[in-house]
């Protein structure tokens, strides 16, 4: 495989006052053409507004830092209005019309991971903005605005010329944006921190999977997506999608190294992880993880809803499955060998401890 796997930092693309928006670029980070996969980050400053838009992408929304408010329409739906704090995923289908605000002192960062494979441009997501310098009523002539809308000329030139912004801006202290509805957080968002744990392994790490059951709407994107923590020092056991999907993953906190093997026994990356990056486990291939001292801790989607990963380590790792007999003649090794092989690692199945 020639693509390059090294992980990348986001570049600023646009902002000001209110913000800025980041992404990767598939020029600087391949496999995101190569997959079909997009990811770009939000970061607001307080009353940082940005503007309503959709995408030409299924996406999945995640908080990483701070607090606010995100107001979503879902198409043919009317606009729900929800609190969002670090911690919370959200899936945005085609068509989903999304504004985000901070009323916060702290700066709200949002994560985006998606699919592009119906994009304008593979590996890129297109945000198209209602409003703004940018914004698709400024495209239109005034003529076609006064009959949509039926309002008269005076009107329309004011909606389409005074917000002088684009993307993001920068509200009043005093301006109130509409408040938060804890009923619409129902269905459309999940505190990945707060939900129960699918895997947690003492001294080793946690895991909270985001599926088509405790988010129904990853169902319509077509992506599955999980948090995961691990302690200083653990190793993620070596493992691999058995479902031709692809893993994005996005390092939150913390470092560590990585490995990932693919066709022919061939290491394709061998780097260091930390904060910020973002990097792409191509289909079928292996990735191995271990933690530095401080921890690590990440956020991935995957492109299936429902994924199923296989570990090569662990008691339900596959070398645990096979046969006595076939461990001997695979690796041409004595029974003694093959019995120091299978007998570790028994009670682990995703983390490893580090070694006392």
């Amino acid at each position: 495989m020639d693509l390059d796997l090294t992980p990348k930092l986001a570049k600023r693309v646009y902002g000001g006052d209110g913000g800025s928006y980041f992404s990767w670029s598939p020029s600087e980070l391949p496999m995101l053409r190569e997959g079909n996969i997009g990811a770009a980050k939000l970061a607001l400053e307080k009353n940082g507004f940005a503007l309503p838009r959709y995408s030409d992408s299924h996406k999945v929304a995640y908080v990483l830092q701070g607090n606010g408010v995100a107001g979503i329409v879902l198409p043919e739906s009317e606009e729900k209005v929800i609190a969002i704090k670090k911690g919370d995923a959200m899936a945005l289908p085609f068509g989903t019309v999304t504004w985000w605000f901070n009323n916060e002192d702290t700066e709200l960062v949002v994560l985006f991971m998606g699919d592009t494979s119906k994009a304008h441009k593979t590996g890129d997501f297109t945000d198209f903005f209602l409003t703004g310098t940018n914004g698709l009523m400024t495209g239109f002539s005034t003529e076609f605005v006064c009959r949509a809308w039926d309002l008269d000329e005076k009107v329309v030139k004011s909606l389409v010329t005074t917000q002088t912004g684009s993307g993001i801006v920068k509200l009043g202290d005093n301006f109130k944006m509409p408040e938060p509805k804890k009923e619409h957080r129902n269905g459309l968002a999940l505190n990945c921190e707060e939900a129960p744990l699918d895997i947690d392994i003492k001294n080793g790490g946690r895991v909270v999977v985001l599926n088509t059951k405790n988010l129904p709407l990853v169902g319509e994107v077509g992506l599955g997506a999980d948090l995961v923590r691990i302690d200083g020092g653990s190793m993620c056991s070596p493992g691999f999608s058995c479902d031709s999907a692809l893993q994005v993953t996005y390092i939150i906190r913390g470092s560590g190294r990585v490995e990932v093997v693919g066709a022919d026994g061939k290491r394709i990356l061998e780097t260091t992880l930390k904060a910020g990056c973002l990097f792409i486990v191509p289909r079928f291939c292996v990735v191995s993880k271990i933690a530095s001292p401080d921890g690590m801790e990440w956020f991935s989607i995957i492109t299936t809803p429902n994924p199923i990963f296989t570990n090569l380590a662990g008691k339900t790792g596959v070398w645990k499955a096979l046969s006595p007999q076939v461990l001997q003649a695979s690796f041409n090794v004595s029974p003694e060998i093959e019995k120091a092989f299978s007998s570790k690692r028994m009670n682990d199945a995703v983390f490893f401890p580090p070694p006392n």
